[in-house]
């Protein structure tokens, strides 16, 4: 039984497109076809104005609300943001998500099948930025026969491809809500990245990332990558307050080199409960296409990259424990937005939850949201849907 506010059980839905003419990438390499998976929820009103696109982050996927509908199957990534009476109210919004190029959750990536060779892309799949993941959701846009979205959000890379959008293709979007992210990765951040790759490489099993049809898997390089990466999304009060330095099923220390701390069993867990739903190879691209993301480079500066988005209107918000993104990314974004004269506000919420707070402080980010889309319904004079809607449309 779903619960109250719910959108309730969901598809997922497919686009393939460059069936004829292939889709070129910011590389000069080319895909064809290629496939995204998306969710709608809620319905579209009568001038479709009221369309509001979520972007996901690095291991998201389209299923960012309700339910599939399997036993047991734990509802979208952003269920309590999405949905009637929610943040995103499904009763006034139509709400997208899809999956970005190059993941493993329905979209084209490298766990795809590759048409010239009948068999999984591997390595052969190219290079892609997030450039080439918004230009192809440009592409379902159209397809979805919507002129232009009232709003596009996202956290993490999912700020990353909102700011994106609103550098790169303003006449299409009212608004860009980045939340917790970044106009481009310090050398930290890349540091970071890195170090999680190397553990995939390092395992025997990726095989030069030619593992399809083989028993075993990298799933031991790809258990350690996401343990490193998920250090990064906590801050050092929320791991304090967690686990402290408390033991596992244990009294005192067994000096035997064994899982000891609730906090190693936490990232132990986490990271082994990652490989049983992601693709290391997927992995490896998409933090690629995150580090290779610098929106001031092909422009000079940030404010040049924002020359033709004046006319959005931005929320930009941050986190004062997000280390991984610290408020100083976004107080960049904020100058160089002010400095073409965007219209602009800024919020630095003071969280103990370190980078996930963007998911986790759900009443803050709701109040923040809500206010934010009331004035864009009033300003853009947004009609309603035909009627309330509470379940996804198909």
């Amino acid at each position: 039984m779903a619960e109250p506010g719910s959108v309730g059980v969901v598809e997922t839905q497919y686009f393939t497109f460059a069936q004829d003419e292939p889709f070129r990438l910011e590389s000069g390499a080319t895909l064809s076809p290629v496939t995204l998976a998306y969710e709608t929820y809620g319905q579209l009103n009568a001038d479709r104005s009221n369309a509001i696109l979520v972007l996901h982050a690095l291991s998201g996927g389209a299923h960012a609300a309700g339910y599939h509908g399997r036993e047991g199957h734990l509802p979208g990534w952003w269920d309590d943001c999405i949905g009637p009476g929610k943040a995103l109210d499904t009763n006034r919004f139509f709400v997208i998500c899809s999956n970005v190029l190059g993941s493993c959750y329905g979209s084209t990536g490298p766990s795809s099948i590759d048409p010239a060779t009948g068999r999984p892309y591997g390595l052969r799949f190219p290079v892609v930025t997030i450039g080439d993941m918004v230009r192809a959701q440009v592409r379902l846009i159209d397809h979805l026969g919507i002129p232009r979205l009232l709003a596009v959000v996202g956290g993490s890379m999912g700020g990353m491809q909102a700011l994106e959008w609103a550098a790169h293709h303003p006449e299409r979007i009212v608004a860009c809500i980045p939340l917790a992210t970044t106009a481009r990765h310090s050398p930290m951040l890349i540091a970071f990245s890195e170090v999680g790759r190397q553990a995939i490489y390092a395992d025997p099993a990726w095989n030069h990332g030619d593992y399809y049809d083989k028993p075993q898997k990298p799933d031991a390089g790809l258990a350690v990558a996401r343990m490193v990466g998920h250090i990064t999304y906590l801050s050092e009060q929320s791991m304090h307050e967690k686990f402290g330095r408390r033991l596992q099923d244990r009294e005192r220390y067994g000096y035997d080199f064994q899982t000891e701390f609730q906090v190693e069993s936490y990232l132990k867990y986490n990271g082994n409960k990652f490989t049983r739903r992601f693709d290391a190879n997927s992995y490896l691209y998409i933090t690629k296409a995150m580090d290779y993301f610098d929106l001031a480079a092909p422009h000079g500066s940030l404010a040049a990259a924002f020359a033709r988005s004046a006319h959005v209107k931005f929320l930009v918000v941050s986190f004062t424990s997000d280390w991984l993104y610290p408020s100083y990314h976004s107080k960049e974004l904020v100058r160089a937005l002010t400095a073409v004269g965007a219209d602009v506000t800024y919020v630095d919420i003071q969280s103990t939850w370190g980078h996930d707070a963007f998911l986790l402080e759900v009443d803050t980010m709701t109040r923040l949201l809500r206010s934010f889309l009331d004035r864009l319904v009033r300003e853009e004079r947004v009609a309603p849907p035909p009627v309330p809607v509470p379940h996804a449309s198909s």
